[in-house]
């Protein structure tokens, strides 16, 4: 069956939660920037403002596939401008070939960063489609179930609600692991470590020695500072460290490897197509390879990284990846991905996770642990009419 039309729109959404949250809200400067060191600007003032594109793929016979990613504004061009034109008029369930037209017909102006992120959107949604067309669950087509459930984390991304109150809250939800965003970087030098000490050091004593602990940098220290905080932390179990360094710098992150031969290391999130991910692999970068299927090239690159984790020994766990179908069905299917993350908040103290569910037809984490539906594509309860009345 053919691709009959791609459309990419701007689309605004958000959880709609019922239940008020049992702390109050209160300002905060939010988590670690590697903007921090120009204090003149705060993160609203220098972050991205596009909105979310949605990307929906129609066959001839009016089945349809929806995906989403970021950056609304430029993915948005890329598709209707670019990959809509090649792509109209292929064979709908040929998902490694039109992954692989629109990696090399945007090499020229790079398919990493943007392109990449246009590539995840209609990726997703030809595997949604996919699974329609062939009445599968996505999660079927990509090799079978794996695992009877994804064991799942909650990052604590949110603030705004006191992180000892949001960490209670985690535990009470029923997660068995949690992860902390540092609030400073090299800018604040040694007093800044010391806070960050104390910031995990309480933390594990709040969730006991049998709950997992991760700690997140966001992309905003050095290697130096990286070293140090990672020596800092030793006492207390993390079970890895994240997102130390900017993206590119991958002769840092190989520095940090050497000097911190005994810490779990993960990250990738910002990393883009495969070539990232090969590097890491082959050099021993780090021991947790963490792809955003929305940014990295979709479920097409998930799957490849997966082969590449598994080939050098490591894992891969998707970043946010609970909060959405694609990484559910992606994570039930490898065995290279352990568990999985719940982040973008998670929940407010109180509030209920079925209520912060973004798109309809996303499975909420029960327990601590989530299974992807069995329904056909990705399971997503999206109408053409929800996507309009979503569309800005």
């Amino acid at each position: 069956m053919k691709i009959k039309e791609i459309r990419a729109a701007t689309v605004e959404i958000a959880p709609q939660p019922t239940t008020e949250p049992r702390v109050a809200r209160q300002a905060t400067e939010g988590f670690a920037s590697p903007m921090q060191r120009y204090p003149e600007f705060r993160r609203a003032d220098w972050s991205a403002r596009w909105k979310r594109a949605a990307v929906v793929v129609t066959a001839e016979d009016g089945t349809f596939g929806v995906g989403f990613t970021n950056h609304s504004g430029p993915v948005c061009e890329i598709v209707n401008g670019h990959f809509a034109q090649l792509l109209v008029g292929q064979d709908c369930v040929a998902t490694e070939k039109l992954w692989d037209v629109m990696r090399r017909a945007s090499a020229p102006y790079g398919t990493a960063g943007l392109a990449s992120y246009a590539i995840s959107a209609v990726d997703i949604a030809l595997w949604d489609l996919k699974g329609k067309v062939m009445r599968r669950p996505v999660y079927e087509l990509l090799g079978g179930p794996q695992k009877e459930s994804i064991p799942c984390y909650a990052s604590n991304t949110d603030h705004s609600y006191g992180t000892e109150n949001s960490i209670a809250w985690f535990l009470e939800l029923g997660f068995k692991a949690v992860k902390l965003f540092l609030r400073e970087g090299p800018e604040s030098g040694i007093a800044g470590i010391h806070r960050s000490e104390e910031l995990v050091a309480k933390t594990r004593e709040q969730v006991g020695p049998d709950v997992e602990l991760m700690v997140d940098a966001w992309i905003s220290l050095n290697v130096e500072y990286a070293v140090r905080l990672g020596e800092a932390l030793r006492p207390y179990r993390i079970k890895w460290l994240e997102d130390y360094l900017l993206p590119e710098d991958m002769e840092g992150y190989a520095r940090v490897r050497d000097r911190l031969p005994g810490m779990v290391l993960a990250s990738g999130e910002h990393w883009y197509t495969l070539h990232p991910f090969a590097q890491a692999a082959a050099r021993g970068l780090v021991d947790i390879m963490q792809p955003d299927l929305a940014w990295c090239g979709g479920i097409s690159a998930g799957l490849r990284i997966c082969h590449l984790a598994e080939a050098h020994g490591l894992s891969v766990i998707a970043h946010g990846g609970m909060n959405y179908p694609w990484c559910q069905h992606l994570s039930m299917a490898m065995p290279a991905i352990p568990m999985g993350e719940r982040s973008e908040g998670a929940a407010p103290p109180g509030v209920p996770l079925e209520e912060m569910v973004l798109l309809p037809g996303t499975v909420p984490i029960r327990n601590g642990r989530v299974r992807p539906t069995d329904a056909h594509g990705l399971g997503l309860e999206i109408t053409r009419d929800w996507l309009e009345s979503k569309t800005v």
